[in-house]
C-alpha cells in the first residue's frame, strides 16, 4: 500500500507554486476506493482517506494532515493492510515539523518519524522495524536536505497548492520528496484539461502525469495520471498508476469539509 500511496497521488517549470496555502482547510475528509489489477481485473481491495485537523500546541496552531489505508476485511485473510500517514504543517504555508509513518502490510510492520529543522536543514530521523519474531530494532539519523524538500503528506497537498490555471500544456514542475532517508526528484507535468464522471459528478479537471527520478516504482511514460477538479479546491478525484508488479487505479467516494 506504500507504493499504491506514492504511485496515486505523487504523481523547466512554469507551474508556479503558490506561498500561501489557500486550498487546504481544517475539517477536510476525502475517501477514495482503490482497486488494483489481478489478472487483468480491476479488483476493489481498500479504502483511502485523506483528513485534515487542527493541532494546538504550548506555541502555535498546526495543521494535520493525515492519510490512512486499509483493506476491506473480505480481503483482510489474502493481504492486510493498516497504512497511516501524517504530517503537522503551518497552515499557511503547508511547511512541515514532523512526519509520521506507521504501516502494516501483511504482517511487515514499519514505522518511521521525521522532525524537520528548516534552519538547519536537518531531519532527525527514526526508523523502527519489527522482526519475524516481534522483536524491534531501531535506527537513528540526522539528515542533510534541501530547503523545499517535504515529506510524502506534505507534497500530496502542496500539489493541490499549484498555480495550475496558469500552466500551459506540456509545463512541469519538479519537487524534492524524503521518503525511506532518501531524497528523491517528483515531477509533474499538466497535459491538459479533461471532463471525467466521478462520484462527486461530472467534473472538468486538470490532468497532470507523474514521475520519479531513479525509481522502480513508477513505471512508463505518462502511465501514471492524477485528476484535479478545475476549481478553487482542486480535489484530487482519479488516478491511474503503473508499477513493476502492476497497475492499479483510484477514486474518490466522498469530499466533506471543503474550504471552498
Amino acid at each position: 500500500m506504500r507504493l499504491l500511496l506514492i504511485s496515486a497521488f505523487i504523481l523547466c517549470s512554469s507551474i508556479s507554486v503558490l506561498a500561501q496555502n489557500n486550498t487546504i482547510a481544517a475539517g477536510e475528509k476525502l475517501t477514495f476506493s482503490a482497486s488494483y489489477n489481478m489478472s487483468g481485473l480491476l479488483n476493489e481491495l481498500a479504502q483511502v482517506t485523506m483528513e485534515t485537523s487542527e493541532v494546538k500546541t504550548s506555541k502555535s496552531t498546526l495543521l494535520k494532515l493525515k492519510c490512512t489505508a486499509a483493506t476491506y476485511k473480505k480481503w483482510d485473510s489474502f493481504f492486510k493492510i493498516r497504512d497511516l500517514y501524517e504530517s503537522y504543517v503551518n497552515p499557511k504555508t503547508l511547511t512541515p515539523y514532523l512526519y509520521n509513518r506507521d504501516i502494516d502490510e501483511g504482517g511487515y510492520k514499519k514505522f518511521m518519524k521525521y522532525k524537520f529543522n528548516h534552519k538547519t536543514q536537518i531531519v532527525s530521523s527514526l526508523k523502527r522495524k519489527t522482526r519475524k519474531d516481534g522483536s524491534t530494532w531501531e535506527e537513528k539519523k540526522s539528515l542533510k536536505i534541501g530547503a523545499s524538500t517535504r515529506d510524502l503528506v506534505t507534497t500530496l497537498y502542496h500539489i493541490r497548492n499549484l498555480d495550475i490555471h496558469k500552466a500551459n500544456i506540456g509545463d512541469s514542475q519538479n519537487f524534492k520528496v524524503l521518503f525511506d532517508n532518501n531524497e528523491s526528484i517528483v515531477t509533474i507535468k499538466y497535459l491538459n484539461k479533461e471532463t471525467i464522471n466521478t462520484a462527486l459528478g461530472k467534473k472538468e479537471c486538470y490532468k497532470l502525469a507523474i514521475s520519479i527520478n531513479n525509481s522502480n516504482v513508477l513505471k512508463g511514460n505518462n502511465d501514471n495520471l492524477l485528476w484535479l477538479t478545475a476549481d478553487a479546491n482542486k480535489i484530487p478525484v482519479f488516478a491511474k498508476f503503473k508499477i513493476a508488479v502492476g497497475s492499479g487505479e483510484l477514486k474518490i467516494k466522498s469530499a466533506t469539509g471543503l474550504k471552498h
